[in-house]
Formats: structure tokens, C-alpha cells, sequence
């Protein structure tokens, strides 16, 4: 796979300490970050295959989407203003099931590239047609977390829910292990107990995870009550879901403290999506009390049908201004937090801690160079402070995927961009004819 070295760079490691080198060299050997010193002290004997001058380029570790329903892209702007029951039930849902595999293909070769242009290098996806989203993951060079989107209001619920554990199960690791598969079922509200269990059931026997969407509005807490006697929260404990590792719960807008501690003793992922939770006037979840309570918290941007877009930039901005207002504190979700979500913390959240997430000798080289040689982007007081603040994806230049460059300089290498514009709007107007 060859050696790259980048010179010069600014690097926010976004590991713990969330140390910033103002001048570094990164060198990239096959899949993996073999070496990272100040520029100053680099060995004169390292040499690589290819060498990039980044001079005035901020490098980062690629941002982690995680949680999306990344070929909702073919729903982007279809379906806006609308509260979230009436939105899928009305909308979205009865337009989903005429899709065809081929439509998820390319909604999600879609979403990649906006994902990759914007700095994302892995992303945690829920939806139909699930291996045919695993194809697009593998033909476009990005890391993805696939589940299959389980319903158990369909009159197949129980063969489609086989026929995902069968497909994750063998299809785990694919593409280098660039593919990680989960289990999907969707949510308390939309999955009856029994198709729960087995579900956990599948996982805990083939060593998958589970991706689900968890007290996302008061509605859904208050049906939850009503009908079982507790909060989702509290049903999926029952269920034992939360004995599992990994499992990512979506949302988790509306928590008693009872649900807190349980995610937070659970080790459950929690993707904080907030411009989604905004427009769908979901609510604020209680991300400050959550990570006081040392939960792991990422980011995600759900669907770009609710979001409209897949700017994990963008998500960084909206969590920090979000809770500073909710709150009344400005001190409430720094920069340099905003950061770890959007990287270490949604890599964790995804049971990847040790694979990506951070600028680390040994993780692998998923890594995104940023020009902030831009107005907005001057002058230098904060690189952290400008990425959350002031940084806009189109800023993004350079973004490597297991030490291969999927964007170069701006430049796709493994997309072509006007074949997936054509073969998206051919497949939307046949959607919505």
C-alpha cells in the first residue's frame, strides 16, 4: 500500500490531552499512522513513497459520524417543518418502501462524498437495502458501520430480521475492515419485545453490536410508559441489551436519572445529534450532565432528510452553541469537547476507540488535512477554537482512509461525482412521481 509522509501541518490529536503540535510531520505506513514528530525532529533517515508540503493546513483525525441514514440523501428537502411522528409516518415512511436496492446504492454513494469532502472518514448507518450500502462503503473507500433497519410492524419482520444476522455475521470485517456490521433494530416504538430479545440474543452469540434510536422525543417516553410501566430506557435494560458491547443508542433526548446511570454504568454510545433534534424540535438531551457522569458521547448528524445535510463540522458548532444557550453557560461544551465527540468519543461510542478517532502511532490512518489558509480561519489565536467555530467542510482538502487518499487536494480519487448526481436525480424523480 506504500508509505505517505505529510510535512508542516498543524495537528490537533484529539487524544486525551488534547495536545496541538504547531509543526509536525505524519508518517502513514500501509494502513496506519507509523510516525508523528515535530517537524523539527524527525529522523533523517524516514523517507515515504509520497510527500505532501502542508504548510499552513491543520491535520485532524477524520471526523466519525455517529449516527446517519446516509441514503436519506435521495430525501434531502423532501419532506421539512413537520413534527417527528406525523414526518415519518406521512412522509417518509410511505416513500421508503418504494425504494429499490439500487436507489440506497447510490443515495449512499451520495452521502459518502458528501461525507468525504466535509472530513468524515467513518460513519455509523442504519437503513434499508443494507448490503447494498455495505457496497457503496467498500466501492468509495470509507469506513462504515452498517445495521440493517429492523421494523417489527412488517409482515416479514421475522425473516428480515434473520436475514440480517445472517448478512452481519458474515460480512463483519469485510474490505480490510473498513465494514463493521451491527444489528438495527429501530426503536423501542417500532420493535415489540420478542424481536428485541433476539436481537440481543444474535449479538451476544456472534459478537455484534446494536444500533437503535433511543428516547428520542417526551412522546416516545410517555407511550413507553404508559404501555410497558417504564422508560425505553428501563425496557432495553430489562431486555439485557445493555450487557452487550458495543451499543450505540441514538438521540437519548428525554432521560430520568434512573436512564442516565444506566446508560452511564452500560457503556452505551450515545450519539448527540443536535441540528436534527433542532429542526425536529425533539428537545435537548442532557449532554453536559451526561458526559459529568462520564457516559461516551458522539456525534452524529441523522438523515439528511432531518438535518439536511452531513456536516460533522457544522454538528461540532451546533453542540457547542447548543448547550451553552440551553444552560446559560458559556463554558458548557468547549471546543476542544465538541472535538473529542466528533472523534475520539464517537470512535469509543462505536466500540472503535482503538482503531481511529485520534492522531496516534499504531491507530489507523484515517486523517483529514483542512486549509485554514482562509479569511475565516485567521488570525492563528485557536486552531480547536477555529475547526468548531469558524471551519466550514469546503475548508476540508486532503482525507485519507486507512492510509489511501479518498480526496486529494480536492479532488476525488475513488468517486465520480457527476455519475452519482445523474443516478440520483434519475432514481428521486422515479421516488417521487
Amino acid at each position: 500500500m506504500g508509505t505517505w509522509l505529510i510535512q508542516g501541518a498543524t495537528v490537533l490529536t484529539a487524544d486525551e490531552s488534547g495536545a496541538v503540535l504547531p509543526r509536525a510531520d505524519v508518517l502513514m505506513r500501509d494502513s496506519e499512522i507509523a510516525g508523528l514528530w515535530p517537524s523539527e525532529a524527525r529522523p533523517a533517515e524516514i523517507v515515504a513513497d509520497q510527500t505532501l508540503k502542508a504548510d499552513g493546513m491543520v491535520l485532524i483525525p477524520g471526523l466519525v459520524n455517529a449516527h446517519t441514514h446516509a441514503a436519506m440523501t435521495l430525501l434531502r428537502g423532501y419532506a421539512d417543518d413537520m413534527e417527528l411522528m406525523p414526518w415519518l409516518q406521512q412522509r417518509i415512511w410511505p416513500l421508503e418502501m418504494k425504494l429499490e436496492a439500487e436507489d440506497v446504492y447510490w443515495g449512499t454513494m451520495l452521502g459518502a462524498m458528501e461525507m468525504i469532502r466535509g472530513g468524515v472518514t467513518c460513519f455509523n448507518d442504519m437503513y434499508h437495502f443494507y448490503p447494498d450500502a455495505a457496497r457503496a462503503v467498500l466501492d468509495s473507500g470509507i469506513r462504515g458501520v452498517i445495521s440493517g433497519v429492523l421494523l417489527g410492524f412488517l409482515p416479514n419482520a421475522e425473516e428480515r430480521l434473520e436475514a440480517a444476522i445472517a448478512w452481519s455475521t458474515e460480512w463483519n470485517g469485510r474490505g480490510g475492515g473498513r465494514l463493521i456490521t451491527m444489528l438495527g433494530p429501530h426503536a423501542p416504538y417500532t420493535c415489540p419485545d420478542p424481536l428485541f430479545a433476539r436481537v440481543v440474543e444474535a449479538a451476544k452469540g456472534a459478537g455484534l453490536g446494536i444500533h437503535t434510536h433511543l428516547s428520542e422525543t417526551a412522546g416516545e417516553v410517555a407511550d413507553s410508559v404508559r404501555d410497558f410501566g417504564v422508560t425505553p430506557v428501563q425496557r432495553m435494560q430489562r431486555l439485557g441489551m445493555f450487557d452487550l458491547h458495543p451499543v450505540l443508542a441514538a438521540h437519548c433526548v428525554h432521560l430520568t436519572e434512573e436512564d442516565l446511570q444506566t446508560l452511564v454504568r452500560g457503556r452505551v454510545g450515545i450519539s448527540h445529534n443536535p441540528g436534527s433534534n433542532m429542526k425536529l424540535a425533539s428537545g435537548v438531551a442532557p449532554v453536559p450532565k451526561l458526559l459529568a457522569a462520564g457516559a461516551v458521547v458522539g456525534l452524529g448528524t441523522d438523515g439528511p432528510a432531518s438535518n439536511n445535510n452531513l456536516d460533522m463540522i457544522e454538528e461540532m458548532r451546533l453542540a457547542a452553541l447548543l448547550h451553552k444557550l440551553h444552560t446559560g453557560d458559556p463554558t458548557c461544551v468547549p471546543a476542544p469537547q465538541a472535538l473529542a465527540m466528533a472523534t475520539r468519543l464517537g470512535a469509543q461510542a462505536l466500540g472503535l476507540g482503538d482503531v481511529i478517532g485520534q492522531v496516534k502511532v499504531g491507530l489507523k490512518a484515517d486523517l483529514v488535512l483542512l486549509d485554514f489558509r482562509q479569511p475565516h480561519l485567521q488570525p492563528k489565536h485557536d486552531p480547536v477554537s477555529h475547526l468548531v467555530y469558524s471551519a466550514r467542510a469546503g475548508d476540508v482538502r486532503t482525507v485519507f482512509v486507512d492510509g489511501q487518499p479518498l480526496l486529494l487536494d480536492g479532488r476525488f480519487t475513488t468517486l465520480d461525482e457527476e455519475t452519482i448526481y445523474a443516478e440520483v436525480n434519475a432514481r428521486v424523480a422515479r421516488l417521487t412521481q
